[in-house]
């Protein structure tokens, strides 16, 4: 049997040592062209079932009948690049490749209708591999996670792999996604510069190289896996990271922003530090919740226990009372015709947003997700959408005053004659 390290590109050693080491249970395998990240999947599972007695596998595409020209070829060119072909023998109907020794099998399945994927019935074991190929077509992690919960029980160790070519929107879901935190994954990027040259041949690294001269936004996005975007996004200098209670413990400049809300729409409350002299900000700390009530809101803004000036949505003057009469330094923010447009056109003019997604995980998610809207002939319509912003809005107010500082200036609703 051919050694894996043979079959796959140095890039993704790594990849493969955190499987055998047990460190890992989700694998987010993005690439460009001709990176041979599915190649690598598929080894990593035929090598998988037969160094473990109790393995299987299960290898899912979005839609069903991509599954036989896809991961069933892939899995059945692994097979006969380890040189055990004998050792196999596959099924047309239904699809799978089984073990012969052991009767362990990888079997094939789509997810057209995803809540009547089930559980196959094993020989023996249990599905230690979950491979999810071209992911990025799935609906988003929901479904996702509900395959998972399908598959992922039975046994002691599992790995979900999910390869993809990155969608150009840095919003897609998928993109979304591999940016944030999670202890027991690895995001890993490769492209076709780690594969050898002999494995894929001349004229296709020709191809790749004409496209790099001709068009190298498009060489970019199809051979690197960068994520161009669409031209859509709103804010392209996001950074997704943890902060450490020692980060938080030496921040001076904090600024603080509440938006209201209670249903449908939920109160976000955000804590910010703002580096001035870098130009960057780093949210590290959000209440985020629908049907809330003041009572409830000013406990826990209060248990934070930060007495920074509190700058908050002036729609709501009621409210902005009861909150100063509990103690909290509240002010209304000023929210003139053109506040909106200056608010975000601030937070882009800066070199970094930094936001915590385990401790901010709602932030992170409008700004990843935040982009104009498209008119019925597919043009980016002018102005900022309403929707899903509450966090957004939160940071805006929050910045408020170090706008008005910056010489940004806006007109006061309350100064607006009628």
């Amino acid at each position: 049997m051919t050694r894996l390290t043979e079959c796959i590109a140095p890039a993704f050693y790594p990849l493969h040592t955190a499987i055998k080491n047990a460190a890992v249970t989700h694998i987010i395998a993005k690439g460009g062209r001709m990176s041979t990240k599915s190649s690598w999947a598929a080894l990593e599972i035929v090598l998988g079932i037969m160094s473990d007695k109790d393995a299987n596998a299960v290898c899912l595409r979005k839609v069903k009948d991509t599954c036989a020209e896809s991961v069933y070829e892939q899995c059945m060119w692994a097979i006969e690049k380890m040189g055990v072909t004998e050792l196999w023998r596959d099924y047309k109907s239904p699809l799978k490749i089984v073990y012969k020794a052991t009767g362990q099998a990888i079997i094939f399945r789509g997810a057209d209708k995803p809540k009547k994927v089930k559980s196959a019935k094993l020989r023996r074991g249990y599905i230690k591999y979950i491979w999810y190929e071209e992911v990025d077509e799935f609906f988003g992690m929901a479904e996702i996670r509900m395959l998972n919960q399908t598959f992922m029980r039975g046994g002691p160790q599992f790995f979900c792999l999910m390869t993809y070519n990155p969608p150009k929107s840095p919003n897609s879901w998928m993109n979304v996604e591999a940016k944030l935190s999670r202890p027991d994954r690895i995001v890993h990027t490769s492209d076709y510069r780690s594969v050898p040259r002999d494995w894929l041949g001349d004229t296709a690294i020709r191809e790749a190289e004409h496209l790099k001269d001709t068009n190298y936004d498009a060489y970019r996005h199809e051979y690197l896996a960068h994520e161009i975007g669409t031209g859509g996004q709103i804010f392209t200098k996001l950074k997704i990271r943890r902060v450490s209670d020692e980060e938080i413990e030496g921040y001076d400049l904090i600024r603080r922003g509440l938006d209201f809300g209670f249903t449908p729409h939920p109160m976000a409350q955000v804590d910010v530090y703002y580096n001035k002299n870098h130009k960057r900000i780093v949210v590290f700390r959000e209440i985020y919740q629908a049907e809330l009530s003041n009572a409830r809101a000013i406990d826990l803004i209060k248990a934070n226990g930060l007495r920074q000036p509190l700058y908050a949505d002036s729609a709501e003057p009621k409210s902005i009372a009861e909150y100063k009469a509990n103690g909290i330094a509240i002010y209304p923010a000023i929210k003139g015709p053109d506040s909106i447009d200056y608010g975000i056109k601030f937070l882009q003019d800066l070199h970094e947003i930094i936001i915590d997604d385990v401790r901010c995980p709602n932030t992170a998610q409008e700004f990843l997700h935040y982009e104009l809207d498209k008119d019925n002939k597919g043009h980016w319509k002018a102005g900022y959408p309403d929707r899903n912003n509450h966090s957004i809005d939160a940071v805006r107010y929050a910045m408020e005053q170090d706008m008005r500082k910056s010489g940004i200036r806006f007109v006061s609703k309350r100064n607006l004659s009628i």
